[in-house]
């Protein structure tokens, strides 16, 4: 299962793999215009500790995530 958003002009893909009935272990990449030389997995899947989840709470945490990374990368949004 996968979802995609769009945030802060990064992509974050979002993928879900099945590890027991309805319930889910998440991964998300990242991929945007910044190569920030700090970041170490550019465009590499990275998985979601502290699962499995289940599905709407595999895709939130994912996308969380995602979207930490991304104001990691680019500092606060004023």
């Amino acid at each position: 299962m996968q979802r995609t958003l769009n945030y802060r002009g990064f992509k974050i893909d979002v993928d879900l793999v099945p590890t027991s009935k309805d319930m889910f272990d998440a991964w998300f990449r990242i991929d945007g215009p910044a190569q920030a030389p700090a970041v170490a997995a550019p465009g590499q899947r990275i998985k979601v500790r502290g699962g499995p989840f289940s599905q709407r709470w595999a895709y939130f945490v994912a996308e969380i995530a995602g979207q930490a990374s991304i104001d990691v990368i680019l500092g606060p949004d004023e």
